[in-house]
C-alpha cells in the first residue's frame, strides 16, 4: 500500500476556513478521482505555530500505479484549485511512502 502525504503549513488568517474546505471540498475531490481507497487529515504536533499550524493530508492507494494515475491525470487541477483559493497563505510539500509492515 502507498501513502501519498501532503504536509501543509497554513496561515492563521485562513486556518478555520481552510480546514473546513479541506474536509468538505478538497479531500472529497481527491477521493472522487478513484485513485485512493481512504484518507485522513492529521495535525502535526510539537511544531512552532507562530505563523500557523501544520497539517498532513494522507491518501492511501493500493498500488503505486494508482498514485501515478492521480499525479498524471488529476493532481495539477486540484493543486491549482488550492492556490487559486488560498494564494500564498499556505506552503505544502509532498512525499510518497510505502507501508512496509
Amino acid at each position: 500500500m502507498i501513502i501519498y502525504n501532503v504536509t501543509i503549513k497554513v496561515s492563521w488568517a485562513i486556518h478555520d476556513a481552510w480546514v473546513e474546505w479541506m474536509i468538505k471540498t478538497h479531500m472529497p475531490d481527491v477521493m472522487a478521482t478513484g485513485c485512493f481507497t481512504k484518507n485522513q487529515l492529521v495535525k502535526v504536533l510539537e511544531l512552532d505555530e507562530e505563523e500557523g499550524p501544520t497539517y498532513a493530508a494522507q491518501y492511501y492507494a493500493n498500488e503505486f500505479s494508482d498514485y501515478e494515475r492521480y499525479i498524471n491525470q488529476h493532481s495539477q487541477t486540484l493543486r491549482d484549485d488550492g492556490y487559486n483559493k488560498w494564494g500564498n497563505n499556505f506552503i505544502a510539500f509532498r512525499s510518497v511512502m510505502e507501508i512496509v509492515n
